[in-house]
């Protein structure tokens, strides 16, 4: 296939590959054992990448990037490329499988990645259970029949740097045990230096494709996930912070069976956040499990400023125990963020000026967050409404509004995408990856938009009044956060109830003055104020009267006529 291309696209190729196993070599001493195997997964990675860059060379050259053609190929190479990593991360496994689910999980990279990676979430393949045996033996100091009353060898899940087993301990406790995969940590050092040179070289051929923010972003991710005993301090933290909440469970964790690799937890029975036939079965409405499951997590954003940061339907299960019929238990906590309690208000701040459409502030915030550039797009990337929108919260965008918005969108260059992921705060992006996956899971539990924005609103709204609270008491500090914050919310759902109201009168003028221009084309003046006076009497008695009998000399009173309404 190389040979296929033109011969800068086969320098290109012979440099990153030459480039890469150089710095390969230079990383890892040919006297370790493992050598071998990195060699071969990283070749697979330099070659898949190698050809890749130089399909985008030579596919596009030549072409402006503004005309339909160029968009058309671009697509045709985004797919191409996207099946070309899937079998990359198919084959290597481990690190190149959690890259592939971590990028299928961004909404700001091409669809056709999105889609064709996200078949990864569900292609681990769990390891042998003599290799899993020797790992919890050298990490418990004792035989798994010391332990336990009985293990069950075959795994309940398997990811991509673990697997967990069910078993149960001799005082008679069901417990979880999650096992990290021996050598992991090793081939995690190979895999992301290697990523790191591979999006340095991407980015030397393309300059507007920098990829480095992802790759850093990525890399500290699967650095927490293998730190074991920090996680198990995530779980006390969470269930510490969700202590008072009774639609929340986090599993205990059993610290003498806890190390670096081996994580012991008790064991919660549930199915799948999003398995909804599961749900109706049960009785639970899933559109009330999806308003709970935003709660949770607005409050760990704009209220605790701890966040889970990897909330998939396998890591967030329903279980048929708790107050109101069920509860949400949560799992995994190796991606776990603190945010700055600056950022924590300023992104409170965001979220009430996104719901209120205030421009001035929106602006201002995205300075703060190093992307004033890009003010605009914020609203579309959280609230699916352009910045200066005319529909209401949680509506869909009206024909004009989406017709300028593709313009903007038109506009744009992989440059501006590049600077702009660059230049957010690392709290920004984990937040980002959270509320694209709660916002999939929310879908098939069949919410709408409404719910989601009008519970951040709720929150951010509730993370604000903290700021400034003077009790020091416990008790009183938690009563006054809450009626300063509901205060606070149904003044903002007056404000969006106002602002829906205003924006459905100024509808019907619209409409009510086509169908005056209908009838006054038909010569019809009179039997449409005849209509019109009609309906305005049915809620307030205020004459619709003109000269020569047509036009109104008097404004009519406000009238709030029912949705549905219609002038026959």
């Amino acid at each position: 296939m190389v040979s296929k291309f033109p011969a800068k696209a086969t320098a290109a190729f012979c440099l990153i590959t030459a480039g890469c196993f150089s710095s390969q070599a230079n990383f890892h001493p040919f006297s370790d054992s493992s050598v071998c195997e990195g060699i071969l997964r990283s070749s697979r990675a330099i070659c898949t990448v190698a050809i890749t860059v130089a399909d985008y060379k030579y596919s596009l050259y030549g072409l402006p990037n503004d005309c339909d053609e160029y968009r058309r190929l671009l697509s045709e190479v985004h797919l191409r490329s996207a099946k070309r990593l899937l079998k990359l991360c198919e084959i290597n496994k481990g690190f190149y499988v959690k890259a592939g689910q971590f990028v299928s999980s961004l909404r700001q990279i091409p669809k056709e990645y999105s889609l064709t990676l996200s078949s990864l979430q569900d292609q681990v393949v769990p390891y042998d259970f003599k290799v899993i045996k020797e790992v919890l033996v050298s990490n418990l100091g004792q035989d798994l029949s010391e332990l336990f009353t009985w293990f069950n060898e075959q795994p309940i899940a398997a990811a991509s740097i673990a697997q967990v087993h069910h078993a149960m301990l001799k005082d008679h406790q069901e417990v979880a045990i999650k096992v990290q995969y021996p050598g992991i940590e090793k081939k995690m050092k190979l895999d992301t230096r290697i990523m790191y040179s591979l999006a340095e070289f991407v980015a030397w051929f393309f300059p507007e494709f920098r990829f480095l923010w992802l790759v850093s972003e990525f890399t500290e991710a699967i650095s927490l996930e293998l730190d074991f005993v920090q996680e198990a301090r995530n779980f006390e933290t969470m269930s510490n912070n969700f202590r008072n909440n009774k639609f929340v469970r986090i599993p205990r964790i059993f610290w003498d069976l806890t190390t670096n690799q081996v994580l012991t937890m008790q064991f919660c029975h549930g199915q799948k956040v999003d398995d909804v036939v599961f749900l109706k079965g049960m009785k639970i409405n899933p559109e009330k499990v999806a308003k709970k499951l935003l709660e949770v997590f607005a409050e760990m954003i704009f209220i605790h400023g701890f966040l889970h940061g990897d909330p998939h339907p396998g890591n967030i299960l329903v279980s048929i125990e708790g107050q109101g019929g069920f509860s949400l238990v949560l799992l995994d906590h190796g991606i776990c963020k603190k945010l700055d309690e600056e950022f924590r208000l300023e992104y409170c701040q965001l979220w009430k000026a996104l719901i209120l459409l205030d421009s001035r502030k929106i602006q201002h915030l995205a300075e703060r967050f190093g992307v004033g550039k890009y003010y605009r797009y914020l609203p579309i990337i959280f609230s699916g409404r352009t910045i200066d929108s005319k529909s209401g919260i949680g509506k869909g965008m009206l024909v004009e509004e989406q017709k300028k918005m593709k313009q903007h969108l038109k506009a744009l260059e992989m440059e501006d995408i590049s600077s702009f992921m660059e230049s957010l705060p690392s709290n920004f992006l984990i937040i980002l990856r959270t509320d694209e996956l709660l916002r999939s899971t929310v879908s098939k539990l069949g919410a709408s938009k409404w719910v989601r924005l009008l519970t951040y609103g709720k929150y951010a709204s509730l993370g604000l009044s903290l700021k400034s609270n003077p009790c020091s008491d416990l008790t009183s500090l938690a009563l006054y956060t809450r009626l300063i914050g509901n205060i606070e919310y149904i003044l903002l759902r007056l404000t969006i109830g106002v602002t829906t109201l205003v924006l459905w009168m100024e509808k019907l003028k619209r409409c009510l003055n086509k169908f005056y221009g209908k009838m006054s084309a038909a010569g019809k003046e009179q039997e449409y104020y005849s209509k019109l006076n009609l309906v305005m009497k049915l809620f307030q008695e205020v004459p619709f009267t003109g000269p020569n009998g047509l036009r109104p000399v008097t404004r009519p009173k406000r009238a709030q006529v029912p949705t549905g309404t219609k002038i026959t």
